[in-house]
């Protein structure tokens, strides 16, 4: 592994470190955090349809906009499970690209932004 690509996933195992620590801040149960931390692994059922609506779904559940949007949101209305979901969404965003798991392309699944898995 290149220096710089050790860097990077260091970095994201820094975000997922920090997404886990809100998330205990927010004193929400750690039941939830079980239970929603692969949920965004469930839009790769989109796959089933072929490789472009597969990186489409999956790459839809797996980019920070929405979950960053949800926990801003979650701050300033005061709800801490909106806050929680969006942590617990956000860490498993940063586990995956600490893996090395990266926004799909259309080629099929093995083929992301970060270069191709298993190479």
């Amino acid at each position: 592994m290149r220096p710089v690509d050790l860097a990077i996933r260091l970095e994201w195992v820094a975000a997922a470190a920090a997404a886990v620590l809100f998330y205990k801040i927010t004193g929400v149960s750690w039941w939830l955090f079980a239970l929603l931390i692969l949920a965004p692994d469930l839009s790769m059922l989109g796959y089933l349809a072929g490789a472009r609506v597969g990186a489409v779904a999956y790459n839809a559940l797996h980019n920070l906009i929405v979950p960053i949007v949800l926990a801003l949101a979650g701050v300033l209305f005061v709800a801490p499970i909106a806050t929680a979901v969006a942590l617990i969404w956000i860490a498993h965003i940063a586990i995956d690209r600490a893996l090395g798991y990266g926004l799909k392309l259309s080629t099929g699944f093995q083929d992301t932004h970060l270069g191709r898995i298993g190479r």
